[in-house]
């Protein structure tokens, strides 16, 4: 029986995500990059708002891509097991009533919102088959599998070639009775948030980008001038607008975030949790740096 890995396609999920996260970084490095040289007033608030808008976006479409490159899905006898980056689903095929394709559904089935090539995920509600959550990369290839639970959205490359495999598993019997298992992004989060630890160089990371921005913000309108170096020209300091503080928070809060991310990732494994920690106490000593660095900075006499 061809049991194994059926994955979904992505080549054009790929390269439409790369484009869109790729276009949005450049937009926000010539955001922040025109920010740090602008006087305080409008144009200084168009760069701050260009460069926000076009950052915040990011993450999301980051994780988007990882997600699709850790895209399976895997059958075997026992299970049929779905990998979306975080988000893993995997189900005892005795749980699973029935595998059709979605052209067979008398009413359309509604893509979820923002739906990318490659991205096709969320949950939605059909009027036939109740909660339906997609998993899935190619509408032209979705395919349905109920469980009394609700209905997933699958999109494998070969969809035909799955329903087959799981019909032949089916009629062969399961070898070893495997217990079904929901995990969700949201519950990594959750887990590293009861640990005392981990609670604390978040929330301390957390204050310190929040009081370095406020700081920061109070910095550039009433100071026209800072020191950014220990460049002289004929003897005096060389200085730079003031807006050009701004560069410290917004770095520090990407450091941090960055840095949170990545935390989580090894906080899934039980032996990786102490780089998640070693991670989490770096990105907290970064932001700490980054409010001595300012402070430094506006104790120089320019």
């Amino acid at each position: 029986m061809n049991i194994g890995h059926y994955p979904p396609p992505k080549r054009r999920g790929m390269v439409v995500h790369s484009m869109i996260l790729l276009a949005l970084t450049v937009i926000a490095v010539i955001g922040f990059f025109n920010l740090s040289s602008a006087e305080v007033g409008p144009v200084f608030l168009t760069w701050l708002l260009v460069a926000l808008f076009s950052f915040a976006p990011i993450p999301f479409f980051a994780y988007r891509i990882y997600s699709l490159w850790r895209a399976d899905y895997h059958i075997d006898r026992d299970s049929l097991a779905i990998s979306w980056g975080l988000r893993i689903e995997d189900i005892p095929l005795s749980d699973i009533e029935w595998m059709r394709s979605a052209d067979d559904l008398i009413s359309p089935l509604a893509l979820p919102s923002f739906p990318f090539p490659g991205g096709l995920l969320g949950i939605r509600r059909h009027p036939e088959l109740g909660i339906v959550e997609f998993l899935a990369s190619d509408a032209k290839k979705l395919l349905l599998i109920a469980t009394a639970k609700r209905v997933f959205v699958i999109s494998p490359e070969n969809p035909s070639g799955l329903s087959q495999t799981f019909a032949r598993a089916t009629e062969m019997g399961s070898l070893t009775p495997v217990e079904a298992k929901s995990v969700y992004p949201s519950f990594v989060v959750t887990q590293a948030w009861e640990n005392g630890t981990a609670r604390y160089l978040w929330l301390t990371a957390l204050f310190l980008n929040i009081g370095l921005f406020i700081w920061a913000s109070l910095i550039i309108p009433s100071t026209p001038r800072v020191a950014l170096g220990q460049q002289f020209a004929g003897g005096v300091l060389d200085t730079v607008p003031s807006s050009q503080l701004i560069i410290f928070p917004v770095a520090s809060l990407l450091l941090a975030f960055i840095g949170w991310i990545a935390g989580l990732y090894f906080y899934r494994s039980e032996h990786e949790r102490i780089l998640a920690f070693i991670i989490w106490g770096s990105s907290t000593l970064t932001s700490l740096l980054f409010l001595l660095a300012v402070l430094f900075i506006i104790t120089t006499p320019v």
